[in-house]
C-alpha cells in the first residue's frame, strides 16, 4: 500500500470519526430539545438544545449535511416528545399505530424547512449573518408548517415553556411564535459567546441574558388582568371517560345520554349556568332527525335548568337530488331520497327556550385522523387511509363561529375549539377578535392512553389564555379537564380517566391583546425575511446558470 493511499484511508476514517462525533451532539441537542416538552419538568434544556446544532450546521458546507445533521435533531426530539402520537394502547387502532410510526419519521422532514432556507441564506449574505437570521428562520417554518394540510405543529417551541409561568406572560405582546423567536436566540446568543473569544464573547452573553430578563421581568411585573372585578360567570364540566374506541361499552344510548344528563345534573346543583361536554360527546348525527328524542332529552333538561350546554358533538346535513349541492358533499350509496351529505366534528350549543343548536364545525382537522390530506385532489388515498373507527373524512368547517347566548341572566359570547385546533395561535386569536369573551376547548385526549399526549396538549391551553388574556374552559372526555384563567393557571384539574364533574368561576373578559390584534405580525416578519432569502437564491442560481451557460 503506498503512502498516498494510507494517507487517504486515515483522512477518511478521521472524517468518518468527526461525523459520528457531530451527529452524537446533534443527537443529545434533540434529546435536550425532546425532554424540554411536558410532562417532563426539565423545559430549561430548550435554552441549550440547538446549541450541538448550531455547533455541526456551522461546520457543514454541503446542502445534504446540513439537512442530515437538522433530520436527525428533529427525529430524536419527535421520538421523545411524540412518541404517544400511535396510541400504544391495546385497544389501538392498527392505522393508528401505523400512522404514530410514520409520524416519528414523517414530520422531522418538515424540520428541514429552516435548514434548507439557512443554507440558501448562507449563499446569499454569508455563514455568520445567515446563523443570525436562523431565529426568524425558524418561526417562518414553525407559522408556514400550519398552513399545508400536513400540518401538525406540536413542536413548537413555545410550547415547551408552558410550566415556566413568568416567561410565557410576553405571549400576551409576541404570541408563541415570538416566545419561539426569544428561545431560539437565546440559545444562539449562548453558542456565540461559547465560540469566541473573552473580548468577543460579552456582547453575546449580554444578549442572552438581557433577552432572558426582559421576557422575565415583563411576566413578574404583569401577571395578566385583575379578574377580582370582572364579570363571571359559574361553569360545569363534564368528563365521562367513555371508551373512545367503543362507546357502546358503555351502553346503549339512552344509557350514555343519562351519564352525561347527571353529571351535568351536578354541575347545575353546583350552580353551573353553562355546562361543557367533551368533544364527539354521542357517537351518533345527533340532529339529522333519526334520534330527536335524544335531542329532546337535552332540551328538556336545559329549558327546566335554565342552563346552557356547549358540546362536541358529530353533525351531518343529508341533501337531495333537488337541493343545491355543496361542491365539498360526499356522496351516498344506499340509493334512498338523499344522494349526497356533509359531516362535520361540531360544537353545539343548546340555550333554553331554542330547537335548534348553535352550531361550530371543526376547521382544523387532525391530519389522517381526521381528514386525509389533499384527498380531494387524490381521491383514492380516501379510501385505502381510514381509521377502524371511521371519523377520517370530516368535511372542513367554514368559518370561525362565536356563540352569543345568554346564561344565568348574562349575555356572553363564548367560543368551542376543538382538540387540535387549540394548538394553533392564531386560529383561536380570530375567535376573540370576533368578540368571544371566554374560550372553550372540547377534546377527547384518551386515545393515547396515559401517555405524555394529553399532558401536553392540556399544558398548550394555557398559551392560548396568556396569549388572549381570555378564560379556558377545558372538558376532555377522559381528562385532562381544567379551567385555564388569563395569566394562565390552570385550576381544579382532573384526573385522568376517571368519571367527574367540577365547577368553577370563569370571568367574562373583553379587552383584546395586542397580540389578539396581530397575531401574525412576528411569523409574517418573518416570512418576509425568509422570502426574500429564497428569492434571491432563487435568482443567484438562475444567474450563475447563465453565466456558466454564456
Amino acid at each position: 500500500m503506498s503512502d498516498s493511499t494510507k494517507f487517504i484511508l486515515i483522512e477518511e476514517a478521521d472524517e468518518r470519526r468527526i461525523n459520528r462525533k457531530q451527529l452524537g451532539m446533534v443527537a443529545i441537542g434533540g434529546l435536550m430539545a425532546g425532554l424540554a416538552f411536558p410532562p417532563f419538568p426539565l423545559n430549561f434544556l430548550m435554552f441549550f438544545a440547538f446549541i450541538p446544532l448550531f455547533q455541526v450546521i456551522e461546520k457543514r458546507e454541503s446542502f445534504s449535511a446540513i439537512n442530515r445533521a437538522t433530520y436527525l435533531f428533529a427525529f430524536v426530539m419527535s421520538v421523545v416528545s411524540l412518541y404517544w402520537v400511535g396510541s400504544w394502547t391495546p385497544e389501538a387502532d392498527p392505522f393508528l399505530k401505523i400512522s404514530g410510526v410514520m409520524l416519528i419519521f414523517f414530520n422531522p422532514i418538515f424540520f428541514l424547512i429552516p435548514s434548507t432556507v439557512y443554507y440558501m441564506a448562507r449563499k446569499v449574505v454569508g455563514k455568520r449573518v445567515a446563523l443570525v437570521l436562523f431565529p426568524l428562520i425558524w418561526v417562518f417554518f414553525e407559522y408556514i408548517y400550519t398552513v399545508t394540510e400536513f400540518r401538525f405543529p406540536w413542536l413548537t417551541l413555545a410550547n415547551s415553556q408552558t410550566d415556566f409561568h413568568p416567561f410565557i406572560q410576553i405571549a400576551d405582546i409576541i404570541g408563541a411564535y415570538g416566545i419561539s423567536l426569544v428561545i431560539v436566540f437565546i440559545n444562539l446568543a449562548i453558542y456565540l459567546a461559547l465560540i469566541s473569544d473573552k473580548k468577543s464573547a460579552v456582547k453575546p452573553a449580554i444578549l442572552a441574558v438581557f433577552l432572558f430578563v426582559v421576557v422575565l421581568g415583563y411576566g413578574f411585573v404583569y401577571n395578566g388582568p385583575d379578574e377580582t372585578n370582572a364579570l363571571k360567570i359559574r361553569a360545569g364540566i363534564v368528563q365521562p371517560n367513555l371508551n373512545p374506541w367503543n362507546k357502546w361499552d358503555a351502553g346503549n344510548l339512552n344509557e350514555q345520554l343519562k351519564i352525561y344528563l347527571d353529571l351535568s345534573q351536578k354541575c347545575v346543583d353546583n350552580g353551573a349556568k353553562i355546562v361543557v361536554w367533551p368533544e364527539t360527546a354521542l357517537p351518533v348525527y345527533l340532529m339529522n332527525g333519526r334520534y330527536n328524542d335524544k335531542a329532546a332529552r337535552i332540551r328538556k333538561f336545559v329549558n327546566e335548568n335554565d342552563v346552557v350546554i356547549l358540546t362536541g358533538m358529530p353533525d351531518a346535513t343529508f341533501y337531495t337530488k333537488n337541493d343545491s349541492i355543496p361542491d365539498e358533499a360526499k356522496p351516498l350509496k344506499n340509493n334512498g331520497v338523499y344522494t349526497h351529505y356533509t359531516s362535520y366534528n361540531s360544537v353545539l350549543l343548546f340555550e333554553p327556550g331554542k330547537i335548534q343548536p348553535q352550531k361550530y364545525g371543526k376547521m382544523l382537522l387532525v391530519p389522517f385522523g381526521e381528514k386525509v390530506p389533499y384527498v380531494e385532489v387524490i381521491p383514492f388515498l380516501g379510501k385505502l387511509l381510514k381509521w377502524e373507527v371511521g371519523i377520517s373524512s370530516w368535511n372542513i368547517g367554514k368559518e370561525h363561529v362565536v356563540f352569543n347566548t345568554t346564561a344565568g341572566k348574562r349575555k356572553v359570547s363564548i367560543a368551542g375549539s376543538i382538540c387540535i385546533e387549540s394548538i394553533y395561535p392564531d386560529f383561536n386569536a380570530r375567535f376573540v377578535q370576533k368578540g368571544a369573551q371566554l374560550l372553550a376547548v372540547v377534546t377527547n385526549d384518551s386515545w393515547y392512553g396515559y401517555s405524555s399526549g394529553p399532558f401536553q396538549h392540556k399544558e398548550i391551553a394555557k398559551l392560548r389564555a396568556v396569549e388572549n388574556r381570555r378564560n379556558i374552559i377545558r372538558c376532555a372526555n377522559g381528562g385532562i379537564s381544567c379551567f385555564v384563567d388569563a395569566s394562565g393557571r390552570t385550576h381544579q384539574e382532573t384526573n385522568l380517566f376517571r368519571r367527574e364533574w367540577i365547577t368553577g368561576d370563569v370571568s367574562l373578559l373583553n379587552t383584546q391583546t395586542f397580540y389578539t390584534q396581530f397575531p401574525l405580525l412576528i411569523p409574517g416578519i418573518a416570512t418576509i425575511i425568509s422570502s426574500l432569502i429564497i428569492i434571491l437564491f432563487i435568482l443567484g442560481f438562475f444567474r450563475k446558470k447563465n453565466a456558466e451557460d454564456n
